[in-house]
């Protein structure tokens, strides 16, 4: 045996204690024969030799301490095996010389005791058992041959048979080895399957998608959690129409070749589900589940991440010609030359201001500040103070907005984000109005759970398209042509930054939008600000 098999090998017990249950069964059969009458047996002459039965019960013994030592006591396997051989050889070679010698046939027994012992033996022990059989074999049929029992030529046939034993061992041990090397092969295969399962497995539980395995049937085989949450509870042989019976029907008809779907899953949040058929024999398809809100926001974020690399470079480049155009033009301004030097003045003032403005939006949405200075604000007092100043810059007339915020309300915001979030929306709402008395309502009322403050800022204008609901918070879509499509982008980052939502609520006319904020203690937004921020 080589040193790679040597240091493989292991103790073939189950094989052995098969080995020793055919030894037991050759033990009983040849303990019959030699009880039954010399007329039935005559061509064995059992009966002839007055001791054989009690070699016979003797062997019969052996073997059967044998069996139990290899099913009890596990130990010393090439001891166990090499007794049991030997113990084989001297009772065949018993049995020959009482019957005869190698013409009796009882030589053949060793063959298979030999190949048996060949199969699940260690090394150079087979041929010391094929050495051991031959020897034994010689000697028996030399005894008898000088004791005149056996015929001379009779020498012969104990040569071949004992040649036979050591082909017969040495091609079991052969075939042994095979065996050994394809089991150490399946081993590491079978080892190399269960770590690749095992990481496979992980990945998937891992996975920021959901997976499913369904069978030709529609019952779910295996899932991940994130397919758990997004459909509820999936255990194996669940029908997938009792949790998702959009993807369930079109599972079924396969021979539309559908590659996705979008569906509505457990929360109401929409997913997308795409299918891959299998090359498994039981026809299995995999079902991977993606949620759209996740992937808009991916593609978001990478967005601006892109926009955040272009910022910073060209902000330097815009702002330096902007403060030169603008510092020209007021120069330009102290020389009076007519009306028309004025209205040129006034559009480059204007455009430059415009300019400077869409400088600054871009550099806030690539730079998406922290909060810094959260604090438990009095609606009424910031409102109040937020509409005296936006009316003087604006210059608009402060009848155009009906306001209701009550005096115990309040909220955890940074003031300067809530100030910025308050002149956008209203300054879009004053904007696509039709601009009289209460046309703007700008009203606040506490939440449904008493924990958090809702802001509602409604108009009067034509409101907003339903294909462009879902794109009014996306950055750079406006619908006004002097906008930077920046407003509600910016307005929405900076009300998640500050632990509160910014959503448009459906109305049949006007625009409505709602901020929501929360009213717990500012220490707690503190810190889950600045988790969130970090």
């Amino acid at each position: 045996m080589s040193d790679w098999l040597s240091s493989t090998w292991e103790a073939s017990w189950r094989p052995f204690q098969y080995f020793n249950f055919y030894r037991l069964l050759l033990a009983v059969l040849i303990l019959l024969a030699a009880l039954l009458p010399e007329s039935q047996i005559s061509p064995f002459h059992l009966a002839s030799f007055s001791g054989i039965r009690w070699v016979v019960l003797a062997y019969l013994s052996l073997v059967f301490g044998g069996l139990l030592l290899a099913i009890f006591w596990r130990h010393r396997f090439n001891t166990q095996l090499s007794s049991q051989v030997v113990t084989d050889v001297f009772f065949v070679n018993f049995a020959m010389f009482a019957l005869g010698g190698v013409g009796s046939g009882m030589g053949t027994l060793l063959l298979v005791s030999l190949a048996a012992a060949s199969l699940v033996g260690r090394g150079r022990l087979v041929l010391f058992y094929a050495a051991l059989a031959t020897l034994a074999t010689l000697l028996t049929q030399i005894y008898g041959i000088l004791e005149h029992k056996f015929d001379a030529a009779t020498i012969v046939q104990a040569g071949f048979l004992s040649a036979g034993f050591f082909a017969t061992a040495i091609l079991a041990r052969l075939l042994g080895q095979r065996l050994m090397l394809n089991e150490e092969l399946a081993r590491q295969r079978g080892e190399s399957l269960e770590n690749q399962s095992r990481i496979s497995q992980r990945v998937v539980e891992r996975m920021q998608d959901g997976v499913l395995v369904v069978d030709r049937e529609g019952c779910v085989q295996r899932c991940n959690p994130i397919a758990e949450k997004m459909l509820g509870d999936l255990p194996v042989g669940a029908r997938l129409a009792d949790h998702a019976l959009a993807l369930a029907e079109i599972l079924m008809r396969r021979r539309e070749r559908v590659a996705q779907i979008e569906f509505s899953g457990l929360d109401g949040q929409m997913l997308q589900a795409r299918f891959e058929e299998t090359t498994s024999s039981a026809g299995e398809v995999l079902i991977f589940l993606e949620d759209i809100g996740r992937i808009r926001e991916q593609a978001q974020q990478l967005k601006l991440a892109s926009l955040g690399r272009l910022t910073a470079s060209i902000a330097h480049e815009i702002r330096n010609p902007l403060s030169a155009i603008g510092h020209a033009g007021e120069l330009l301004r102290e020389e009076r030359r007519g009306d028309i030097h004025d209205r040129l003045l006034n559009i480059l003032g204007e455009n430059v201001a415009r300019l400077d403005r869409i400088v600054a939006d871009v550099l806030e949405l690539g730079r998406r500040e922290r909060v810094q200075q959260i604090e438990q604000l009095s609606l009424a007092e910031v409102c109040a103070r937020f509409l005296e100043h936006f009316w003087v810059s604006e210059g608009l007339d402060p009848k155009i907005l009906e306001l209701d915020v009550p005096g115990d309300l309040t909220i955890c915001f940074d003031p300067a984000h809530l100030h910025q979030i308050l002149w956008n929306l209203l300054g879009n709402a004053v904007r696509h109005s039709r601009g009289a008395a209460g046309s703007v309502r700008f009203y606040a009322c506490a939440g449904a759970n008493g924990e958090r403050v809702e802001l509602h800022l409604a108009d009067d204008g034509a409101g907003i398209p339903e294909a462009d609901r879902e794109q009014v918070f996306e950055p750079f879509f406006t619908t006004h042509h002097k906008g930077t499509g920046l407003g509600l982008f910016i307005a929405r980052e900076l009300c998640v930054a500050n632990g509160a939502n910014l959503d448009l609520l459906p109305a049949t006319s006007g625009g409505h939008f709602v901020i929501s904020g929360r009213t717990e203690s500012c220490q707690q937004l503190v810190a889950k600000g600045v988790r969130a921020a970090n």
